[in-house]
């Protein structure tokens, strides 16, 4: 990776000492988790511990977070829940880990040498006589087997608390933290007979349900989505203007005519309120042609790049009722190829969705319309799983791979690194491996939320999460940008997304007048990132600090104040009436697809499956990735507010308070068409992560730059 080198210091020694202090002395912490997970080696693959009634313990299944949680009590007996059981392999794991290692190593007389179908897991698979013993210890526990994995990864069941709390020898508690209330068992399962040394984790005890990794712009005075609009086709294809970011402005307000009087000078975000014409509606929003241009995908197309003979698995949970209809509105209204059963395809592997959520029915929409845009002629299959929770998601990933549905899975979502228990950690590690052998590039998005825990909660110690499953050392994880464009469509500029908001004037509604002082509403969200507290670092990292694995890899166009238009029914996105609506999103859920999208692309470039990007993303030549640096504007907003009593000066400093890291940073004022309110918006302040010259937890290496990051790619694989 030549000399980039990371800047930022590595965070998460706090979490370390909570895995420490929940699992284990540090000898066994460092020993068993950072050593042995250089490798990706599953917990459950280490010597098994015996329970005290002679079971064997299933280690390291007990949620990290109970201890900051308010113990509700005992689950409900009755109540009917679904468990998977992960089969250990006959093969070590380290075994596994370097034959896979071998597939990305030039040289090797395995290099590239992807496997497929049944020998992808030949010799390393459970057995069939190991699924037996599992299930029958299911059955005689009173658990009914619903799904046996096609290679034996795992078994799944369905059964009351009471019997499940019987066959593992746990109690399952409510609990509750952060205002959620959630289930969790309160110690390590363990298993009594044959079946425990069999089982390398136990999933389903334990709510975990990932989380969508899209963000809406909301009205600020509220915090609430902002509504769509109904569609109506512009001559162009377009609704919201391209341009975010206007020339400085000068800015007086007064109080009913007198004093106070606040004057504001500096850059301005979005188009005035008042404009109503298709096109130039605000504040702004990209149309694909917009988001084609900026990152050079035009010369891309038109050598025949685009996709042609590729697939991009997209996987997602519930789904939309109206995925395919909106996607072929999408692709009339802005000029794609259309969206047929030729090119595109539905999988449900766990069976049919829970009850529609407009949550993950835009999460739906952004991922297939958005790969559809940055690879037009690729074809897309999506997977559904019928829940949000980790085992349906797990398995919708593995039937892809399975079935090589695509040489590049794009998954938008995630959890806190520090919510799962380990051994749930290992799952997601073991099945981005099993794609990585497949010649798949498994590619999560790398959360929203800056460097907090994504669920948004800490602990009794100053933790600094990463998102799972963008940790794991064998996927790819994709972080975010704000981007900026020029009228002719190229590249203004990009920061790393993050947004802080100070409110300075009130709305029309209240008088407009300004607010003395102005009102900092601190960081609204931002591209993930950090260090995982959990797996050692992977070799194509080996140039940066530390021991553990550094978050994101990539980055991508993500912020939703620089978002992109999305076209789904009302009823299945916004929850309003029926009919075809446009909205503007964003977050590290449109990185993800996107950056899929153009790795697609690269696959037909090189004619062969690349496999996991990550493996080679840090060896490119410059060219190939822009690297996104400091930035700072000299027309950051900056304002005097005039009393009575006299004059305040507020500097661009004062006006974006209060902020995670003493970065540079863009700021403009912005008059919000949500709410009439009038705000300093700021780009760039990531909370405490933020861009330095080479890799950064903010943006990862930075963001592709087309035609040249495609070439040098190709030119990796060919030598």
């Amino acid at each position: 990776m030549g000399n980039r080198q990371l800047k930022n210091e590595e965070s998460g020694s706090a979490l370390r000492k909570t895995l420490r202090k929940t699992h284990g002395s540090g000898v066994e912490i460092g020993a068993r988790m950072a050593l042995a997970l250089a490798a990706g080696i599953s917990m459950g693959a280490l010597a098994p511990a015996q329970a005290a009634g002679g079971g064997t313990v299933i280690a390291h299944n007990t949620p990290l977070h109970l201890e900051q949680a308010q113990d509700l009590g005992a689950e409900d007996s009755l109540k009917t829940i679904a468990i998977t059981v992960w089969l250990k392999s006959p093969t070590p794991e380290a075994t596994q880990d370097r034959a896979v290692e071998a597939l990305y190593t030039r040289g090797s007389a395995s290099f590239h040498r992807w496997q497929a179908g049944d020998t992808a897991v030949a010799g390393s698979a459970p057995t069939a006589e190991q699924v037996q013993a599992v299930r029958k210890f299911l059955a005689d526990g009173n658990l009914a087997v619903t799904q046996v994995d096609e290679h034996n990864l795992f078994v799944r069941a369905v059964g009351t608390v009471r019997d499940v709390q019987a066959a593992f020898n746990v109690e399952l508690h409510r609990f509750q933290r952060a205002g959620a209330t959630f289930r969790a068992n309160t110690s390590d399962p363990s298993i009594v007979g044959p079946a425990g040394a069999l089982v390398a984790a136990v999933g389903g005890l334990a709510e975990h349900r990932m989380v969508p990794h899209l963000q809406r712009r909301v009205n600020p005075d509220t915090g609430k989505a902002v509504a769509a609009l109904p569609l109506t086709v512009s001559a162009n294809g377009a609704f919201y203007s391209a341009q975010c970011l206007r020339d400085p402005q000068k800015q007086v307000f007064t109080t009913s005519g007198g004093l106070p009087v606040a004057t504001y000078h500096g850059n301005r975000y979005g188009q005035d309120i008042t404009n109503t014409a298709l096109g130039s509606l605000p504040p702004c929003g990209y149309q694909p042609s917009d988001v084609q241009a900026a990152y050079g995908l035009d010369a891309l197309y038109a050598k025949g790049l685009d996709g042609s003979g590729q697939t991009i698995v997209i996987v997602d949970a519930i789904g939309s009722p109206t995925i395919a209809a909106d996607a072929e509105t999408f692709s009339q209204v802005y000029g794609l190829p259309d969206i047929t059963s030729e090119n595109f395809h539905v999988y449900y592997p766990g069976g049919p969705p829970a009850a529609p959520d407009t949550g993950w029915a835009s999460e739906t929409s952004l991922d297939v319309e958005w790969a559809h845009s940055i690879a037009p002629k690729a074809k897309i299959a999506l997977v559904i799983a019928p829940t949000a929770n980790d085992s349906d998601l797990q398995a919708a990933v593995l039937f892809a791979i399975h079935h090589h549905l695509g040489n590049v899975i794009s998954n938008s979502y995630g959890e806190a690194e520090g919510d799962l228990p380990p051994a749930n950690l290992d799952a997601w590690n073991r099945i981005s491996r099993h794609g990585a052998a497949h010649g798949i590039s498994v590619d999560f998005s790398s959360g929203d939320n800056g460097d907090s825990n994504p669920s948004g909660v800490t602990t009794n110690l100053v933790l600094f999460g990463v998102s799972s499953p963008a940790d794991s050392p064998w996927a790819t994880g994709v972080g975010g940008t704000s981007l900026f464009v020029r009228p002719d469509g190229s590249i203004k500029f990009q920061t790393a997304w993050g947004t802080n908001l100070t409110k300075i004037v009130s709305a029309q509604s209240a008088g407009a007048d300004p607010l003395v002082p102005p009102s900092p509403l601190g960081f609204q969200f931002g591209g993930g990132g950090g260090v995982s507290t959990y797996f050692a670092k992977p070799r194509f990292q080996a140039g940066l600090p530390g021991a553990y694995r550094h978050v994101p890899d990539i980055a991508y166009i993500a912020d939703p104040y620089t978002g992109v238009e999305i076209i789904c029914d009302g009823a299945s996105c916004f929850g309003d009436p029926p009919g075809a609506e446009v909205g503007v999103i964003g977050g590290t859920s449109l990185a993800s697809p996107a950056f899929s999208g153009l790795w697609a692309i690269a696959n037909q470039r090189a004619g062969e499956p690349l496999g996991q990007a990550a493996r080679i993303l840090y060896d490119l030549p410059r060219k190939a990735i822009t690297d996104i640096v400091p930035f700072a504007s000299p027309d950051n907003v900056e304002g005097f507010i005039k009393t009575a009593t006299g004059s305040t000066w507020y500097s661009a400093w004062d006006l974006a308070q209060p902020l995670g890291n003493p970065s540079p940073f863009i700021s403009a004022m912005y008059n919000s068409p949500f709410s009439t309110s009038w705000f300093v918006i700021t780009f760039g302040t990531d909370s405490s992560l933020a861009t330095s010259w080479g890799y950064d937890h903010a943006t990862g290496l930075g963001t592709p730059t087309g035609a040249d990051f495609v070439e040098s790619v190709a030119e990796a694989a060919w030598h």
